[in-house]
């Protein structure tokens, strides 16, 4: 009989020689090579930015059209409800495919639309194989030009929309979400990312083709396509599928935000919750200022990865949160710096001085040369991997797009975080990053958090 086998601990097969061993160097990051790429407007007022990118035979459409409230004012408009429609029945039939007709066609060459939107946009992004582009190309323009929006369509949707309302609004990150947008913004249109309920019950079929006819224009939008495709045979593909996307006037887009002014925070109370949501702003750069790339280093070292300063003490540190980041938001006029925490109540308001005083510590004790190259490898290296699909670098051209950049904004910025220097990293850390220029909300049970939060100081309580 063999003898019976032994068991060896996690720790004893840890220092065996198959055990943890030294990590490697890590490798030289590649920039971008230049990409064969058009960037030019149709006749029609649209902006086309064609990129080849021939990793696999697909290519990957995304549209941008500015899709702002007209009246700039979330009072009494019911531009939000409608818009929000519009986007989930765009693509339920036109006067020649009906749904199934669209899914079918768009299926068959291995395809596919989606379409939402926001306070700034209405995005509508695909893909499908290269040798079906004029299919989806062809789909896509029977969208644009000839959306009927069947009334059945438009009256579930409706529903839908109610009951996606009333749950989102029950999320604490929603509720963080709205009170921080309705702080910073009032009543200008980019604070209302979600209808209310009834305002949707409002919305009739009429209304969302009117604002089809109205809103859903070429000129000043911006269609980015990335895929096995040549560039120039790409846009002239566009121009004939889309000749007929016609109207009169450009695209509506948002008015610029008024400024982010620091000052106290404001807490908003939500009876019984056992977690706090801490969200705070501050007003930052663009990505065309020439801080920007310092800016962008500095953040990643305050909260913009796992290894950050803030992460590294409110939540490896001490266990006050699990999930804690800071991140920049861009408009297509400006930018803010947003910084975001959750909590449990008991610790909300000592997660919310030690916040504080990394924020100060970052312009007073600044990164290290040590700190800035891991920063920067790691921006250089996010960026290489967001943009490495055709999906991912369609995504991000449009948006670059929006912000009015292009293809040699992205090429270049690898270049331009590598000349980054700790001094000007100290710079901007100090300038932007001061407690003073933030301001935001808590949002959490009033009767646990009043208390410690009044002897923090800087909080108006409900």
């Amino acid at each position: 009989m063999s003898a019976p086998a032994t068991h060896r601990s996690a720790e004893e097969i840890g220092r065996t020689e198959l055990g943890p061993r030294p990590l490697p160097d890590l490798g030289t990051q590649q920039p971008p090579a230049d990409l064969s790429h058009v960037d030019t407007v149709l006749p029609n007022g649209l902006r086309v930015i064609a990129v080849r990118r021939a990793t696999v035979p697909m290519v990957e459409v995304r549209l941008r059209v500015p899709f702002a409230d007209p009246a700039q004012s979330t009072k009494d408009s019911l531009h939000s409800a409608q818009a929000e429609i519009l986007a989930n029945t765009v693509l339920t039939g036109t006067a020649t495919r009906d749904r199934v007709q669209i899914d079918t066609e768009l299926a068959l060459v291995g395809g596919e639309l989606d379409s939402v939107v926001d306070p700034e946009r209405l995005s509508i992004s695909g893909s499908a194989l290269a040798s079906g582009l004029d299919t989806l190309l062809d789909v896509l323009r029977d969208v644009l030009t000839g959306a009927v929006y069947p009334a059945d369509e438009v009256e579930r949707e409706r529903t839908r929309l109610v009951e996606r309302i009333m749950l989102a609004r029950s999320q604490p990150n929603v509720i963080a979400r709205e009170a921080l947008q309705k702080h910073l913004y009032g009543d200008h249109p980019y604070a209302k990312e979600m209808p209310e309920a009834d305002e949707v019950a409002k919305v009739s079929r009429e209304d969302v083709r009117a604002l089809h006819a109205k809103a859903l224009l070429p000129r000043g939008s911006v269609l980015a396509i990335v895929g096995d495709v040549e560039p120039e045979q790409a846009v002239s593909a566009i121009q004939d599928a889309l000749k007929d996307w016609q109207g009169e006037g450009t695209a509506q887009e948002l008015a610029p935000l008024p400024p982010v002014q620091g000052g106290d925070l404001v807490l908003v109370n939500r009876p019984g919750a056992v977690q706090s949501q801490i969200r705070l702003s501050a007003q930052a750069i663009t990505r065309t200022d020439p801080r920007y790339p310092a800016l962008q280093v500095a953040n990643l070292v305050f909260g913009g990865f796992f290894s950050s300063r803030l992460v590294e003490n409110i939540r490896e540190d001490k266990g006050y949160t699990y999930s804690a980041r800071s991140h920049p938001e861009f408009t297509a006029h400006g930018a803010t710096l947003g910084v975001d925490a959750d909590t449990a109540s008991d610790v909300t308001a000592a997660a919310l001085l030690e916040t504080r005083y990394e924020l100060a510590k970052l312009g007073l004790v600044p990164p290290t040369e040590s700190e800035v190259d891991t920063a920067r490898r790691y921006a250089i290296g996010s960026l290489l991997t967001t943009t490495s699909s055709q999906a991912g670098l369609a995504s991000f051209l449009v948006n670059l797009a929006g912000l009015g950049l292009g293809v040699e904004w992205f090429v270049g910025h690898p270049e331009r975080l590598q000349k980054v220097t700790a001094e000007e990293v100290a710079n901007v850390a100090l300038e932007f990053f001061a407690p003073g220029n933030f301001t935001g909300v808590v949002v959490g049970d009033a009767t646990k958090l009043a208390p410690k939060l009044k002897a923090l100081g800087g909080i108006i309580l409900p």
